[in-house]
């Protein structure tokens, strides 16, 4: 046997090394302990959806959802649902909104604002005067097109997506409501500063553009915020910032619990009924409940409450209260600072 040949077979004779055991990582249990509404200030050029990501990271919650998209260049209350409040999503989306925004005049855009190609322009700019003369025309209800740059599916597909591939989308027009439309100021020639307090489906980028063709020129939005959404107001929001430093508090210091509202917030407009622990059982069992008294309501919807706790949406029918949406919540509060076992 050649030497190489003999050094061969003494590596084959020698023990295979054993093989390095990767670290296991562990990773905090996603919670599900926690419920209620954060009035989120969102920021610049952060998605809706990478919004509520971020704020699942924040909280550690398994289940989050938003309650109205905001665009990336808009910025402002993004009312953002944990755990059982998303069963109330519904009624924030279907509120009034208020948004200020701001036109550059002379030019549209093929998204109507900054971030789209410019496709059409004007010489002409509008005075403070005629602007004012035309906001009656866009208050009341409407009919407004949407913008091609929307989440509107066309055929089952976004109409964002067919627009970005090149295709031409034509959206039909659609009742919206304009609650309030007023000129806050005119900076210079070439821009105005509005604020509109709307409904739902309501697309302020569509509002400018359509401004602008109505005085004989042409617009796209520049800046957009929205100031309130439903129950949720400017004076509620806070910043991914803050909310990342009282995940950071030290002990006995304001955490994440003072910046959680509760489920009850978005359902305002919904009376609140008392009831007792024997109607608790029933509803959380999706019972009815058989309303006495001459305070009871006649029809409509009711939050039944016990104490600070809601307990279930309910339509009061035939005297009756039926239960629509039930919540399953802890009884007394939950300490946000502690953590799950890790998984």
């Amino acid at each position: 046997m050649s030497e190489n040949g003999s050094i061969q077979a003494e590596q084959d004779q020698q023990p295979a090394k054993p093989k390095k055991k990767k670290k296991q990582q562990f990773r905090a249990k996603r919670r599900t302990d926690i419920h209620g509404w954060v009035a989120l200030d969102k920021p610049l050029e952060m998605t809706s959806t990478q919004a509520v990501g971020a704020i699942k990271r924040i909280f550690n919650v398994k289940k989050a959802g938003h309650a109205g998209t905001l665009d990336p260049l808009a910025t402002g209350c993004l009312p953002i649902a944990l755990g059982e409040a998303t069963k109330t999503v519904s009624y924030v989306m279907d509120g009034i909104k208020l948004y200020e925004f701001k036109v550059r005049w002379g030019e549209e855009t093929s998204t109507d604002d900054a971030e789209g190609e410019l496709i059409d322009s004007s010489s002409h700019r509008p005075s403070e005067e005629e602007i004012e003369a035309c906001l009656d025309h866009f208050t009341g209800e409407i009919m407004q097109v949407p913008p091609a740059f929307s989440a509107i599916k066309v055929n089952g597909e976004r109409a964002y997506d067919l627009a970005r591939d090149g295709e031409e989308v034509k959206l039909a027009a659609r009742p919206i409501t304009v609650h309030d439309l007023e000129l806050v100021e005119v900076p210079d020639e070439d821009t105005a500063i509005f604020v509109a307090e709307c409904s739902k489906g309501t697309y302020v980028r569509s509002l400018a553009r359509d401004i602008g063709r109505h005085l004989g020129t042409r617009g796209h939005v520049i800046g957009l915020r929205r100031l309130c959404s439903g129950p949720f107001s400017e004076e509620m929001l806070i910043s991914l910032e803050s909310l990342e430093d009282l995940s950071h508090s030290a002990p006995g210091e304001p955490g994440l619990a003072n910046a959680l509202l509760p489920v009850q917030t978005a359902l305002d407009d919904i009376p609140a009924l008392a009831i007792n622990r024997n109607a608790v059982a029933r509803l959380r069992r999706g019972q009815s409940v058989l309303l006495r008294g001459n305070d009871a309501p006649i029809d409509g919807f009711a939050l039944a409450m016990n104490g600070a706790n809601p307990i279930a949406i309910c339509e009061i029918v035939a005297g009756e209260l039926c239960p629509r949406r039930v919540f399953n919540l802890p009884e007394g509060p939950v300490d946000l600072s502690t953590p799950q076992p890790n998984q």
